[in-house]
Protein backbone atom coordinates (compact mmCIF):
# COMPACT_ATOMS: atom_id res chain seq x y z
CA UNK A 1 0.00 0.00 0.00
CA UNK A 2 3.01 2.28 0.88
CA UNK A 3 4.25 1.75 -2.54
CA UNK A 4 1.54 2.15 -4.89
CA UNK A 5 0.81 5.66 -2.74
CA UNK A 6 4.05 6.68 -3.31
CA UNK A 7 3.65 5.96 -6.96
CA UNK A 8 0.87 7.59 -7.27
CA UNK A 9 2.29 10.97 -5.83
CA UNK A 10 5.16 10.61 -8.34
CA UNK A 11 2.53 10.41 -11.47
CA UNK A 12 1.07 13.02 -9.53
CA UNK A 13 4.17 15.06 -9.54
CA UNK A 14 5.22 14.41 -13.17
CA UNK A 15 1.95 15.76 -14.61
CA UNK A 16 2.39 18.92 -12.56
CA UNK A 17 1.88 22.15 -15.49
CA UNK A 18 5.12 24.29 -16.00
CA UNK A 19 4.92 27.70 -14.99
CA UNK A 20 7.09 30.01 -17.55
CA UNK A 21 9.28 33.23 -17.06
CA UNK A 22 9.47 35.43 -19.78
CA UNK A 23 12.04 33.99 -21.87
CA UNK A 24 14.03 37.18 -22.85
CA UNK A 25 14.94 40.19 -21.12
CA UNK A 26 12.12 43.09 -22.16
CA UNK A 27 8.59 44.40 -21.57
CA UNK A 28 6.14 43.02 -24.00
CA UNK A 29 4.34 46.26 -25.10
CA UNK A 30 6.91 48.14 -24.82
CA UNK A 31 10.49 47.18 -25.44
CA UNK A 32 9.31 43.88 -27.50
CA UNK A 33 6.45 42.45 -28.84
CA UNK A 34 4.46 39.15 -29.49
CA UNK A 35 4.85 39.04 -33.65
CA UNK A 36 3.24 35.70 -33.87
CA UNK A 37 1.97 32.93 -32.18
CA UNK A 38 1.49 29.11 -32.22
CA UNK A 39 -1.18 28.21 -35.16
CA UNK A 40 -3.91 26.44 -33.98
CA UNK A 41 -5.40 25.21 -37.67
CA UNK A 42 -4.82 22.27 -38.40
CA UNK A 43 -5.47 23.07 -42.16
CA UNK A 44 -3.20 25.08 -44.68
CA UNK A 45 -4.85 27.77 -43.27
CA UNK A 46 -3.41 29.46 -40.16
CA UNK A 47 -5.36 31.34 -36.72
CA UNK A 48 -4.04 31.79 -33.22
CA UNK A 49 -5.37 30.86 -30.04
CA UNK A 50 -7.63 33.88 -30.04
CA UNK A 51 -8.79 33.29 -33.95
CA UNK A 52 -7.12 35.66 -34.97
CA UNK A 53 -4.49 36.11 -37.70
CA UNK A 54 -1.06 36.08 -35.41
CA UNK A 55 0.34 33.34 -36.77
CA UNK A 56 0.73 31.58 -40.03
CA UNK A 57 0.81 27.89 -41.21
CA UNK A 58 2.45 25.18 -39.23
CA UNK A 59 4.07 27.71 -36.67
CA UNK A 60 4.97 25.97 -33.39
CA UNK A 61 5.74 28.76 -30.80
CA UNK A 62 5.98 31.96 -29.84
CA UNK A 63 8.04 35.24 -31.78
CA UNK A 64 8.57 37.99 -29.45
CA UNK A 65 10.42 40.95 -31.69
CA UNK A 66 12.79 43.49 -30.97
CA UNK A 67 12.41 46.54 -33.18
CA UNK A 68 15.75 46.90 -34.96
CA UNK A 69 19.32 46.03 -35.39
CA UNK A 70 20.77 49.02 -33.01
CA UNK A 71 18.64 47.61 -29.96
CA UNK A 72 19.98 44.02 -31.22
CA UNK A 73 23.45 45.30 -31.40
CA UNK A 74 22.97 46.61 -27.66
CA UNK A 75 22.71 43.10 -26.68
CA UNK A 76 18.86 41.72 -25.86
CA UNK A 77 19.48 38.41 -23.79
CA UNK A 78 17.61 34.96 -24.17
CA UNK A 79 16.24 33.41 -20.62
CA UNK A 80 15.85 30.18 -19.57
CA UNK A 81 12.24 30.05 -18.84
CA UNK A 82 12.02 27.28 -15.95
CA UNK A 83 14.95 25.23 -14.18
CA UNK A 84 15.92 22.35 -15.92
CA UNK A 85 18.79 20.72 -17.90
CA UNK A 86 20.30 22.04 -21.21
CA UNK A 87 20.21 18.95 -23.73
CA UNK A 88 21.34 20.74 -27.04
CA UNK A 89 22.53 23.61 -28.65
CA UNK A 90 23.71 25.37 -31.96
CA UNK A 91 25.98 28.52 -31.76
CA UNK A 92 28.17 29.03 -34.84
CA UNK A 93 25.47 29.78 -37.26
CA UNK A 94 25.80 33.31 -38.65
CA UNK A 95 23.22 36.51 -38.35
CA UNK A 96 21.44 36.62 -41.85
CA UNK A 97 18.50 37.25 -42.82
CA UNK A 98 16.85 33.91 -44.90
CA UNK A 99 16.26 35.96 -47.31
CA UNK A 100 19.86 36.68 -47.78
CA UNK A 101 21.09 33.51 -47.51
CA UNK A 102 18.27 31.34 -48.65
CA UNK A 103 16.72 28.52 -47.54
CA UNK A 104 19.23 25.71 -48.88
CA UNK A 105 21.84 26.91 -46.47
CA UNK A 106 19.73 26.57 -43.55
CA UNK A 107 18.04 23.31 -44.05
CA UNK A 108 17.63 21.22 -41.16
CA UNK A 109 18.91 24.26 -39.10
CA UNK A 110 16.31 26.23 -39.22
CA UNK A 111 16.16 27.39 -35.56
CA UNK A 112 19.49 28.77 -36.03
CA UNK A 113 21.71 29.03 -33.17
CA UNK A 114 19.22 27.83 -30.28
CA UNK A 115 19.17 25.88 -26.80
CA UNK A 116 16.95 23.22 -25.61
CA UNK A 117 16.07 22.68 -22.33
CA UNK A 118 14.74 19.51 -20.55
CA UNK A 119 12.14 20.32 -17.42
CA UNK A 120 10.77 17.87 -14.57
CA UNK A 121 7.41 15.97 -15.89
CA UNK A 122 7.97 15.28 -19.81
CA UNK A 123 8.55 19.37 -20.74
CA UNK A 124 10.56 20.85 -23.30
CA UNK A 125 11.32 24.93 -23.95
CA UNK A 126 13.58 25.32 -27.28
CA UNK A 127 15.22 28.76 -27.77
CA UNK A 128 16.24 29.95 -31.31
CA UNK A 129 17.70 32.66 -33.36
CA UNK A 130 20.16 33.85 -30.95
CA UNK A 131 23.25 35.97 -32.27
CA UNK A 132 26.21 33.50 -33.18
CA UNK A 133 28.71 32.27 -30.63
CA UNK A 134 25.92 34.27 -27.72
CA UNK A 135 25.09 30.88 -26.11
CA UNK A 136 26.33 30.46 -22.97
CA UNK A 137 25.61 26.86 -21.77
CA UNK A 138 26.13 23.60 -22.76
CA UNK A 139 24.97 19.97 -23.20
CA UNK A 140 24.47 18.70 -19.34
CA UNK A 141 24.27 22.00 -17.91
CA UNK A 142 22.01 22.83 -14.67
CA UNK A 143 19.64 25.88 -15.67
CA UNK A 144 17.61 27.85 -13.06
CA UNK A 145 14.35 30.61 -14.03
CA UNK A 146 15.71 33.13 -15.66
CA UNK A 147 18.90 32.39 -15.89
CA UNK A 148 20.68 34.28 -19.10
CA UNK A 149 21.36 31.45 -21.84
CA UNK A 150 22.59 33.82 -25.26
CA UNK A 151 21.04 36.34 -26.83
CA UNK A 152 18.76 37.19 -29.68
CA UNK A 153 19.94 37.07 -33.34
CA UNK A 154 19.22 36.93 -36.71
CA UNK A 155 19.84 32.86 -36.99
CA UNK A 156 18.38 30.84 -39.23
CA UNK A 157 15.08 30.59 -40.77
CA UNK A 158 13.86 34.50 -39.87
CA UNK A 159 14.04 37.44 -41.47
CA UNK A 160 13.75 39.77 -38.25
CA UNK A 161 15.36 40.40 -34.82
CA UNK A 162 13.34 38.31 -32.54
CA UNK A 163 13.66 34.89 -29.89
CA UNK A 164 11.40 31.91 -31.48
CA UNK A 165 9.92 30.15 -28.23
CA UNK A 166 8.77 26.75 -28.56
CA UNK A 167 7.26 24.65 -25.49
CA UNK A 168 6.32 21.14 -25.65
CA UNK A 169 4.29 18.51 -23.63
CA UNK A 170 5.79 14.92 -24.18
CA UNK A 171 7.20 15.72 -27.50
CA UNK A 172 3.77 17.85 -28.48
CA UNK A 173 3.60 21.08 -29.20
CA UNK A 174 2.03 22.98 -26.56
CA UNK A 175 0.75 26.57 -26.63
CA UNK A 176 1.80 28.71 -23.22
CA UNK A 177 -1.13 31.36 -23.77
CA UNK A 178 -3.99 28.09 -24.17
CA UNK A 179 -2.78 25.14 -22.88
CA UNK A 180 -5.39 22.60 -22.84
CA UNK A 181 -7.17 24.62 -25.42
CA UNK A 182 -9.98 22.33 -26.84
CA UNK A 183 -9.72 21.91 -30.84
CA UNK A 184 -10.88 24.63 -32.80
CA UNK A 185 -12.09 27.21 -29.36
CA UNK A 186 -10.96 29.99 -29.28
CA UNK A 187 -10.09 31.82 -26.20
CA UNK A 188 -9.67 27.83 -24.58
CA UNK A 189 -7.69 26.48 -22.66
CA UNK A 190 -5.27 28.41 -20.18
CA UNK A 191 -1.93 30.40 -19.89
CA UNK A 192 1.33 28.84 -18.22
CA UNK A 193 2.94 31.90 -17.67
CA UNK A 194 3.57 32.86 -14.34
CA UNK A 195 1.31 34.73 -12.81
CA UNK A 196 3.62 37.86 -11.94
CA UNK A 197 3.95 38.48 -16.08
CA UNK A 198 0.18 39.86 -15.47
CA UNK A 199 -0.60 41.92 -18.46
CA UNK A 200 2.30 41.46 -20.60
CA UNK A 201 1.03 38.51 -21.89
CA UNK A 202 -2.30 40.01 -22.88
CA UNK A 203 -3.44 39.73 -26.36
CA UNK A 204 -3.31 42.61 -28.33
CA UNK A 205 -4.85 42.38 -31.55
CA UNK A 206 -2.96 44.91 -33.32
CA UNK A 207 -0.04 47.00 -32.11
CA UNK A 208 2.47 49.80 -32.99
CA UNK A 209 5.90 48.78 -32.42
CA UNK A 210 7.67 52.28 -33.93
CA UNK A 211 6.52 55.80 -34.75
CA UNK A 212 7.99 58.91 -34.88
CA UNK A 213 9.21 61.85 -36.97
CA UNK A 214 12.18 61.94 -39.78
CA UNK A 215 14.00 64.75 -41.80
CA UNK A 216 14.00 62.19 -44.66
CA UNK A 217 11.21 59.29 -45.82
CA UNK A 218 11.14 56.29 -43.98
CA UNK A 219 12.02 53.39 -45.79
CA UNK A 220 11.42 49.84 -43.76
CA UNK A 221 14.74 49.22 -44.22
CA UNK A 222 16.25 52.40 -42.56
CA UNK A 223 13.62 51.40 -39.42
CA UNK A 224 14.60 48.01 -39.24
CA UNK A 225 18.09 49.23 -39.00
CA UNK A 226 17.54 52.00 -36.59
CA UNK A 227 18.89 54.07 -38.94
CA UNK A 228 15.86 55.99 -38.97
CA UNK A 229 17.52 57.74 -35.87
CA UNK A 230 20.27 59.31 -37.67
CA UNK A 231 17.99 61.87 -39.37
CA UNK A 232 15.81 63.54 -37.21
CA UNK A 233 13.77 66.77 -38.09
CA UNK A 234 15.75 70.00 -38.24
CA UNK A 235 14.58 73.48 -39.17
CA UNK A 236 16.69 72.82 -42.95
CA UNK A 237 15.75 69.13 -43.16
CA UNK A 238 14.41 68.53 -46.97
CA UNK A 239 11.60 66.81 -45.39
CA UNK A 240 9.28 66.55 -42.24
CA UNK A 241 7.89 62.73 -42.12
CA UNK A 242 6.00 61.14 -39.65
CA UNK A 243 5.75 57.42 -39.65
CA UNK A 244 4.14 54.68 -38.01
CA UNK A 245 5.21 50.66 -38.42
CA UNK A 246 2.19 48.40 -36.89
CA UNK A 247 1.95 44.08 -36.77
CA UNK A 248 -1.43 41.94 -36.97
CA UNK A 249 -3.05 44.51 -39.06
CA UNK A 250 -6.26 42.70 -40.49
CA UNK A 251 -8.43 42.44 -43.63
CA UNK A 252 -10.58 45.36 -43.51
CA UNK A 253 -8.79 47.88 -41.48
CA UNK A 254 -8.36 51.31 -42.55
CA UNK A 255 -5.82 53.48 -41.52
CA UNK A 256 -5.15 57.21 -41.53
CA UNK A 257 -1.60 59.36 -40.51
CA UNK A 258 -2.10 62.84 -40.01
CA UNK A 259 -0.04 65.42 -39.23
CA UNK A 260 -0.26 69.20 -38.17
CA UNK A 261 2.10 71.86 -37.24
CA UNK A 262 2.37 74.80 -35.23
CA UNK A 263 -1.30 76.04 -34.12
CA UNK A 264 -2.37 72.65 -35.49
CA UNK A 265 -2.15 73.75 -39.09
CA UNK A 266 -2.46 70.70 -41.57
CA UNK A 267 0.85 69.72 -42.77
CA UNK A 268 0.02 66.24 -44.53
CA UNK A 269 -2.59 63.54 -44.43
CA UNK A 270 -2.35 59.14 -45.40
CA UNK A 271 -5.73 57.96 -45.56
CA UNK A 272 -5.18 54.39 -46.64
CA UNK A 273 -7.84 52.12 -48.83
CA UNK A 274 -9.41 49.49 -46.51
CA UNK A 275 -6.33 46.19 -46.35
CA UNK A 276 -6.99 43.57 -48.27
CA UNK A 277 -5.52 41.30 -46.22
CA UNK A 278 -3.94 40.22 -42.99
CA UNK A 279 -0.30 41.96 -42.55
CA UNK A 280 1.94 40.80 -40.44
CA UNK A 281 3.92 44.51 -40.34
CA UNK A 282 2.79 47.75 -41.82
CA UNK A 283 4.70 50.77 -42.50
CA UNK A 284 2.40 54.12 -42.91
CA UNK A 285 4.16 57.69 -43.50
CA UNK A 286 2.92 61.40 -44.06
CA UNK A 287 4.70 64.32 -44.63
CA UNK A 288 5.74 66.99 -46.90
CA UNK A 289 9.18 68.07 -48.37
CA UNK A 290 10.11 72.04 -47.06
CA UNK A 291 8.95 74.52 -49.33
CA UNK A 292 10.00 77.54 -47.20
CA UNK A 293 13.82 78.40 -46.00
CA UNK A 294 12.96 76.89 -43.07
CA UNK A 295 10.28 74.82 -40.40
CA UNK A 296 8.76 76.99 -38.74
CA UNK A 297 9.64 76.99 -34.93
CA UNK A 298 7.62 74.74 -32.78
CA UNK A 299 5.34 71.81 -31.93
CA UNK A 300 4.54 69.43 -34.68
CA UNK A 301 2.00 66.27 -34.09
CA UNK A 302 0.76 63.23 -35.91
CA UNK A 303 -2.32 61.02 -35.01
CA UNK A 304 -2.43 57.61 -36.59
CA UNK A 305 -6.00 56.04 -36.29
CA UNK A 306 -7.02 52.30 -37.40
CA UNK A 307 -10.54 51.76 -37.70
CA UNK A 308 -12.47 48.73 -38.23
CA UNK A 309 -16.55 49.23 -39.22
CA UNK A 310 -16.51 52.85 -38.79
CA UNK A 311 -15.14 52.23 -34.75
CA UNK A 312 -11.57 52.92 -33.92
CA UNK A 313 -9.88 50.16 -32.69
CA UNK A 314 -5.95 51.44 -32.69
CA UNK A 315 -4.83 55.34 -32.03
CA UNK A 316 -1.82 56.95 -31.31
CA UNK A 317 -0.69 60.92 -30.96
CA UNK A 318 3.18 61.73 -30.73
CA UNK A 319 5.16 65.44 -31.20
CA UNK A 320 8.05 66.60 -31.88
CA UNK A 321 9.08 70.07 -31.13
CA UNK A 322 11.47 71.56 -34.05
CA UNK A 323 13.58 74.44 -33.00
CA UNK A 324 16.77 76.07 -34.17
CA UNK A 325 19.61 74.41 -31.93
Amino acid sequence: MISLCLAGAIDARAEEVISLALPIKCRPGLTCFFQNYVDHDASDKARDYRCGGRSYDGHDGTDIRIVNLEIQRQGIEVLAAAPGRVIGTRNDMEDISVKTAGKATIAGKECGNGVVIEHEGGWRTQYCHMAKGSVRVKAGDQTTTGQPIGLVGLSGDTEFFHLHFTVRHRGKTVDPFAYGAPENSCGGGRSIWAASLGEQTQYRPREIIDYGFAGIAPTMELIESGEIGKHPVTPGSDALVAYVRAIGLQAGDQQILTVQGPGGASISANNLPALDRDKAQFLVIAGKKRNEAAWPAGRYSATYRVTRDGAEVLRKTFDIDARPR
